[in-house]
């Protein structure tokens, strides 16, 4: 049976629907870093997820063609996850979507190296005929946080996260955005085939 790390980790992959602290390990991603609306058609944002995509998909099928990566094992692809951050604004402001600055990314297995990845990413260019330079491989170490489960639609993440905000404050926490920790969210849904008030997001906040 595949290695599906949504079960595996529950504890980071699906949180109850109030909030509660994690210490998140550190992970491997192919991550896509830009700007602007993720709602734009076309957009940045959303060519970013066709990337990631092609090079976890290379990376998955791996195992059928004359390339075998070392200690490689079947697994489910992990979900798109989001840093999302506004410069000069601690927070999200929901109102100026085109003001966000993102990472877009998709966790590694663990038997990924970084040459690995390059291989992935040249094996995905020649295949595709598209160009994968934008992806990157990312080490994040997220820490300590405070996260929940969202479910409904984006626009009404606000009243969740306050809510985050409050049981970190009561639990003698403080909200930690600053040296590259950000706003996370963790897409379990696909939007395409659910309904906006059945939208399930993990959303996660740094926090010392």
């Amino acid at each position: 049976m595949a290695f599906d790390y949504k079960k595996e980790y529950k504890e980071f992959y699906l949180p109850k629907s109030r909030p509660g602290i994690v210490t998140i390990p550190p992970m491997n991603f192919a991550a896509v870093r830009g700007q602007g609306n993720p709602n734009e058609e076309g957009g940045a944002y959303k060519q970013s997820i066709g990337l990631l995509y092609g090079i976890a998909f290379t990376i998955k099928m791996s195992k059928l063609g004359s390339h075998q990566m070392e200690g490689y094992f079947d697994y489910v692809v992990p979900p798109l996850e989001g840093l999302w951050w506004q410069d000069g604004i601690k927070g999200i402001d929901y109102t100026h979507k085109e003001n966000f600055q993102w990472i877009s990314m998709i966790r590694l297995p663990e038997f990924v190296t970084r040459e690995e990845f390059k291989w992935a990413a040249a094996n995905a260019a020649e295949k595709k005929k598209t160009d994968f330079s934008k992806v990157e491989f990312l080490s994040y170490d997220e820490g300590l946080c405070v996260q929940c489960m969202h479910i409904g639609p984006y626009d009404n993440e606000p009243a969740t996260i306050e809510s985050m905000n409050a049981y970190a404050r009561e639990q003698g926490y403080l909200l930690d955005m600053d040296g590259g920790r950000y706003h996370h969210e963790i897409y379990l849904s696909d939007v395409r085939k659910c309904k906006t008030e059945n939208l399930k997001t993990v959303i996660r906040h740094p926090v010392r």
